[in-house]
Order: structure tokens, then sequence, then C-alpha cells
């Protein structure tokens, strides 16, 4: 047992304290920072005013449009849009949405111009003339007939890549000219507001038995700690199986091999390397909650709420344990490979058969998330190679039973146990071969015969 936490030890250090560890390890929470205060600091960043003129060949859109990007009437039809979708807007969400009409709003200023007697040529000419002598940013040329198909809105502006200002401008423009539409037609705007109002569809979940529960996590935070989980263990995984192959290539294992058993050995490179993943684990989940509280405490003294999903201690425990079992199966079936090859080029195209199992169960989750209760999703929740996976995403989704979540604990468990006899057979003859790659009737007769 000396032996074994000495293996723990020595590997458990030769991962944590290098260069390489260290630096992906407070590297990523600091990348992660920058991709949240840096966003926030741009936006905060008040731009220049566009200066905009309207060539209103109807002669009845430009006063409505000039209306439109008031910061008033922007956040009017904002909260418009917003109640659509929501039933009752809250105080956050209205301050939210009249910062955001501002910060909109008072990006133009809006410049005179009369288009009546004019030809679209002698507007361009001299409108372009404004912008050459750098008094005019952009103008809207407004066709006289609005209602046909042919009738084109053309924008020309020196900020033609401003995604914001042209959104707003289309935006406000439509508006202008579908009240002038219903003006035209006798239709009351509001009438019409009232009639194609969006019904608001309450989604309460309820059990098997027909009894109604709280609503559980975004199913969507399933994926991002999937496809997080999934990286975890292909890097680690890849980790193994360089470190197996590095010892064969320096035959370092010969030394090793008269040190301690080959189980030892193994055991201890599993356990060593798995404690590392689970210490960089452990410092990016704290990151993680501590930039996403600072967000979340950002936005809600601007004004804008941003509710986090409720993820309950359990819930991480259970994140833990099947990170835990993930790592030693997919680090198992990487060191089976490591055994066999000879160079890390053989191990790599080894190397995608988990690669595939990994993505499949990612696959699988969209359907988990559809419906936690299936038949499928009790399956593959439970199935080895894909329970971790899998099995987070449908917790998060809605807790299953706690048998479901012991059984696969209890699978994959023995799963581990399964793969760790074969690999440790394979690995006390692989680590001496030395300039072949095995063949798979030559490990067949390793597990059989060692």
């Amino acid at each position: 047992m000396n032996k074994f936490f000495a293996v723990v030890k020595r590997e458990y250090k030769k991962v944590v304290f290098t260069w390489t560890f260290l630096l992906t390890t407070f590297l990523m929470p600091f990348i992660g920072a920058m991709f949240l205060v840096v966003p926030m600091l741009i936006f905060t960043i008040e731009g220049e005013q566009t200066r905009i003129a309207f060539a209103d060949l109807n002669g009845n859109l430009a006063e409505r449009l000039k209306k439109n990007l008031t910061p008033n009437k922007l956040a009017d039809n904002l909260k418009r849009t917003a109640e659509g979708s929501l039933d009752k807007l809250e105080p956050s969400q209205n301050k939210q949405i009249e910062e955001t009409a501002k910060l909109f709003g008072g990006n133009f200023k809006i410049i005179d111009y009369d288009a009546s007697g004019k030809t679209p040529s002698e507007i361009k000419e001299f409108l372009n003339s404004l912008v050459a002598k750098k008094e005019l940013d952009a103008y809207i040329i407004i066709p006289k007939d609005i209602d046909s198909t042919e009738s084109k809105f053309e924008l020309y502006s020196r900020k033609a890549g401003d995604f914001i200002i042209n959104s707003t401008l289309e935006s406000a423009l439509s508006d202008a000219v579908r009240s002038q539409r219903l003006l035209d037609a006798d239709i009351s705007e509001e009438k019409l507001r009232q009639i194609t109002r969006r019904v608001k569809l309450e989604k309460r979940p309820i059990t098997e038995t027909g009894a109604e529960k709280e609503d559980g996590a975004d199913p969507m935070s399933g994926f991002i700690i999937a496809s997080f989980l999934m990286t975890i263990l292909l890097i680690y995984g890849q980790a193994i199986m360089a470190a197996i192959v590095e010892e064969k290539e320096t035959k370092i294992s010969e030394v090793l091999f008269s040190s301690a058993r080959p189980f030892e050995l193994l055991m201890g490179k599993l356990v060593g390397v798995g404690l590392a993943g689970l210490t960089q684990l452990a410092i990016w989940l704290a990151a993680a909650s501590l930039l996403l509280g600072f967000g979340a405490l950002s936005a809600s003294a601007s004004g804008i709420p941003i509710e986090l999903p409720s993820i309950t201690l359990m819930v991480v425990i259970y994140f833990l344990i099947f990170f835990l079992l993930g790592f030693f199966i997919y680090a198992t079936i990487y060191a089976f490979i490591g055994s066999m090859v000879t160079n890390m080029q053989e191990g790599g195209q080894f190397a995608v058969l988990p690669v595939m199992i990994l993505i499949i169960g990612l696959y699988f989750c969209f359907a988990v998330v559809r419906d936690p209760n299936s038949s499928l999703a009790f399956w593959m929740s439970i199935a080895p190679f894909f329970a971790p996976i899998v099995m987070p995403v449908r917790i998060l989704a809605e807790v299953p039973p706690f048998w479901h979540i012991a059984l696969a604990i209890l699978l994959n468990g023995v799963a581990i146990i399964g793969l760790t006899w074969l690999t440790s057979r394979v690995y006390r003859i692989g680590m001496l071969m030395y300039g072949k790659r095995a063949t798979i009737p030559e490990v067949w007769k390793w597990i059989w015969h060692s």
C-alpha cells in the first residue's frame, strides 16, 4: 500500500507541478474574466452620434421615423415586444428597457432635409456632398409608394458595418411604415396590437404521478456541463496515454516494475492523475462561480436582472461523482491503448474510439433533455461509458429517482473494475514490449495467460 501511495504522490506532483498545468489552470479563469469584463466595459463606452437624414419621397414617414428613434418611443416599442412574451414587466425590467432605449436613441442626431420635388439622383448627389464634408454620416431614401413590393428603402451609411445602428433603423422604419399603412387602411393600430398580442404559455412540470413540481435548472446548462466533462476526460485520458507511452519509450517501466507491482503502478497512475484533474476542476469551478456571481451583481447594479441557474449542493456532488467515474473509465481505456502501442502516433489512431463514444453520449443528451423520464433516457443514463456524460444532464433537466443514480454509479463502478482488470493484464506485458505494436490476438493472449 505504501508503494501505491508513493506512485500516487509521484504522478500527482508530476502533473500538478508543471508549467503546462499551472498555466492552463490559472490562465483559463483569467481568460474567462476577460470575456466577461471586457465586453461589459466596451458596451459602457458611449459611441459618437450618427448624423442621419431622411429623404422622404412619400412625405408622411420622416416625422414618424424621427419619433420612433427617440428614447421614449424606442422604450415603448421594446416594452411592447417584451410584453408579448411576458405576463408583466417587473420594475427592474422596465429600467433595463429604458436604459437600452436611452443608449440606442442617443446614438442619432437627425439632420432635417426636404426631399419634395427632387429626384433620387439629385438627393444622392446633395447628401453625398454632405457626407464628403463630414457633415452627415448616413441617410435613408424612402420611396414614394411604400405599399409596392418593388419599392426599395435604401440606407447609405459610412458606418455600414454597425449592426446595432442598422437593426435599430430597420426596426424604427418598419414600425413607421406599418403605422402609415394602418392609417391608410383606416385600421386602429391599438386594436391591431390587441388582436395580434402573443399568447403566454406557462410551462408547469409534473411528475409521473401527476403531482406538480418546481422548475428545475436550465437544461441548456446540462449541455455546457456535458461538453466541459467531455473535454476534461479527453485531456486527462490523453495525458495518461502519453505518460505510459513515454515510460515505454524511455524504458523507465523496467525500473518501476522492479520497485512495485504493475497493478499498483497502474492504479497509482490513474489515481494520481485523477486527483490532479480533480484539483484543476475544483479551481475552475470556484473561479467560474466567482465570475458568474460578479457578473450577476454587476448586471443587477446596472438594472439588468440576470437569473443564475439554481444548482444545489447535491447536484454538485453528483457532478463530481460522475466526473470521477468518467475519468476512471476513459483513463483506463487510454491506459489500455497506451500499453498496446509503441508511440503516440499509433495511440492517436486508436484514441478515436473513446472520442466517438463520448460524442455519441453527448448526442444522446438531446433526447434526454426532451424527455428525462423516457426509457431511452433511463438506459443511456445508467449505461457504462455513457452515464458520466448523460446522467448529469438528466439530473439538471429533472432529478431522477435515487435508485436510478445509485444503479448508474454501481454499473459504472463494475465497468471500472472490469476495465482495470483487463488493462492491468495488458499493462503487465505490454510495457515490456518494444519496437512492435501488439496485434489483437496477442492482446487476447496477454489477457488470459498473463
